[in-house]
């Protein structure tokens, strides 16, 4: 967390902190579940592999997917994971090379956030940094403001985004082409096998359950459903330890950084009940490595205020993006920070940019078509 020094300002914005946020917390999973997450994750990978014959992106779609949905078996995205990031396996085999990298040039993967930098725009923008508590406090309090929802249990949540991703299968990044997408998620409670639409190159096709799920996917972390986050601890220090205790553990990736994208996920996938939305960003806070981006751009180029967490094991940091006049969300962008074996430092992982959010009471139909 960074505060400023030597004037009295940094004395007042140092007590605000204190009165605003308790201490920060740990990341450690409950004793035995760091294997159990690991397994389920490795099983999952395993299955999907046997499905599909390749490792899509996360909630994106493979064209083997797309042929067996048209066949008579719908498709589903990958694993419901934040969609602005490389797929699991991808962000493994990156930190696999990386960490391979850094070892050969003497460097330490898991060295401190300060011991690796964000790409060079984002290390000459840090002497702008206000502390990071206060940012998101304001965000907070915008956010508690807003007027979303409710959802209803039979309705549909609608995201539409355009969005940059990258494929890692050649152990080289390469970035594709912006698209459009569009997602309708369902809210019914309890498990569902078809979890809501999703539209990608002009193709609606089906959400089916997590795979594993064989009874249905119920609402939860992989299908936070309006009333499943509307029920979550809106106290910061419990809802981080809370998310915390059901973000799963992925090796080699920082276990802090994973609930930062997590809800990451959250705030930028589903329409939030305000006081959810405000805690969430109060949470966030509480991460150790969290930091302000000033001037952040999304996937549209659009500027906005940053809030950005770096993997120094993997060499990515990842950066959400608000709107600078009513701090609402814009985006996210996720890049390499340093030169690796799968690309150079600034290269692009992923980004998208949130361009509409609503309601609607039927899945597939856009808000304007209602």
């Amino acid at each position: 967390m960074t505060a400023t020094t030597g004037t009295d300002g940094g004395r007042d914005d140092r007590a605000e902190l204190a009165r605003l946020l308790p201490p920060a917390t740990g990341f450690d999973l409950p004793p035995g579940r760091h294997e159990h997450h690991r397994e389920r994750l490795m099983n999952l990978i395993d299955e999907d592999t046997d499905r599909s014959g390749n490792r899509g992106r996360d909630r994106g779609w493979d064209r083997g997917r797309e042929r067996t949905a048209r066949a008579g078996h719908p498709a589903r995205p990958r694993l419901l994971r934040p969609s602005f990031l490389a797929p699991v396996a991808a962000l493994a085999l990156a930190g696999a090379l990386i960490a391979g990298y850094t070892a050969q040039v003497g460097g330490d993967p898991a060295a401190g956030p300060e011991a690796a930098q964000a790409d060079g725009n984002a290390s000459a923008r840090a002497g702008n940094a206000q502390p990071v508590a206060l940012v998101l406090n304001r965000i907070s309090d915008a956010a508690a403001k807003s007027d979303a929802g409710p959802v209803g249990d039979d309705q549909f949540v609608y995201v539409r985004s355009q969005v940059q991703n990258s494929d890692l299968t050649s152990g080289k990044l390469v970035t594709e082409p912006l698209k459009e997408r569009e997602i309708w998620y369902a809210q019914k409670p309890g498990p569902l096998k078809k979890l809501g639409y999703i539209r990608e190159d002009g193709d609606t096709l089906p959400i089916n359950a997590e795979l594993g799920d064989t009874d249905g996917t119920r609402e939860g972390l992989n299908r936070p459903t309006y009333r499943w986050l509307a029920a979550l601890p809106t106290d910061p220090q419990k809802l981080l330890e809370h998310l915390t205790a059901l973000t799963p553990e992925h090796e080699g990736e920082e276990h802090a950084q994973a609930v930062f994208e997590q809800i990451g996920y959250l705030i930028g996938e589903t329409v939030l009940p305000p006081e959810t939305a405000a805690a969430l960003y109060k949470a966030a806070a509480l991460i150790p490595g969290v930091t302000e981006a000033p001037d952040a751009v999304d996937a549209l180029g659009r500027h906005g205020v940053g809030i950005a967490r770096e993997d120094t094991r993997h060499a990515t940091r990842s950066e959400w993006v608000f709107d600078p006049k009513g701090l609402s969300f814009l985006g996210s962008r996720t890049f390499l920070t340093k030169d690796t074996e799968i690309g150079e430092k600034g290269a692009l992982l992923g980004a998208r940019a949130v361009l509409k959010r609503s309601v609607v009471d039927k899945g597939g139909v856009r808000p304007q078509d209602r």
